[in-house]
This record gives C-alpha cells, structure tokens and sequence, in this order.
C-alpha cells in the first residue's frame, strides 16, 4: 500500500462509494420532498411496528441526537408520531403515520429504482459479490474490532 495515496485505503474508497451512491438516491428521494435518512425512518417504519428511537437510531445508522432532531421536524410535518409504548408505560415508541406512509410509498418506487440502476451498472454478479463482501464486513465488524 502507497502510504500517500488515500485512494488506496478500503476506507476511503467506501466512504467515496457511500458519497457517490447517497447523492444518487438523495437526488431521487428529494423528488419527494425526503431526505435519505428520512426515507430510512420511513422503511423501517413501514412495518407499523413501532420502534424506540435508540433501535430506530441503530437501524437508520443514526446518532440518537440528530435522528430526535430530526424526528422533531417529521412529526411536525405529520410524517410519523410518538406514543407510549403499551408494554412499558415509561418507554416513548415511533410510529409511521398515514401521511408518512403515503410518502413512504411514493419515494419507495424511486428508491427502488435508483438501486435497480446501480445495480444495471454494476451487473448482478459484481452487485452479489459486492452485497456479500458487505455483508462479511459487517458481520466481521460485529465480531471483532476492525
């Protein structure tokens, strides 16, 4: 490896890949009045589950600070609610609402789309490969301090 060069760090070349493919979808969900992380509270949301916000933030790749900010701004654009958790009076769940899931749907089709491309782009086997290289990082990352 030429110490010099940041391209040649796996670093970098994720974080370069994540900044290429999050403006592509960006550009997409925007069409929509979303952002990205918007788009992600409203996927995992879609469930009508319900999520407390430290899940919610673990599962939208979210520090719990900026995601209760921006929460604040998707409940006041009546995107999704809060509400006590049945089981546990104590605990605040999130929940998607019918504006939400309106939006959801619409910027579903999109988000669809633009992984539908890069995946054109990238032809199913290098994308597969790709996914599960991914995946073993991930799971490495779980494992063990990388």
């Amino acid at each position: 490896m030429n110490g010099n060069r940041i391209d040649t760090y796996l670093t970098y070349l994720l974080a370069r890949a994540h900044r290429r493919l999050h403006s592509g979808l960006e550009t997409e969900l925007q069409k929509d009045e979303l952002t990205v992380e918007q788009w992600r509270v409203l996927e995992v949301l879609s469930d009508r589950q319900g999520r407390s916000m430290g899940s919610l933030a673990e599962l939208v790749l979210m520090n719990h600070p900026a995601l209760t900010k921006m929460a604040d701004r998707m409940v006041i654009n009546g995107l999704i609610h809060r509400a006590p958790d049945p089981q546990d009076q104590r605990r605040v769940l999130v929940y998607v609402t019918d504006r939400g899931t309106a939006h959801y749907e619409r910027a579903r089709h999109r988000a669809d789309a633009h992984e539908l491309q890069v995946e054109a782009a990238l032809g199913k086997s290098k994308s597969a490969a790709l996914r599960a290289l991914l995946e073993d990082l991930i799971a490495e990352k779980e494992d063990a301090v990388v």
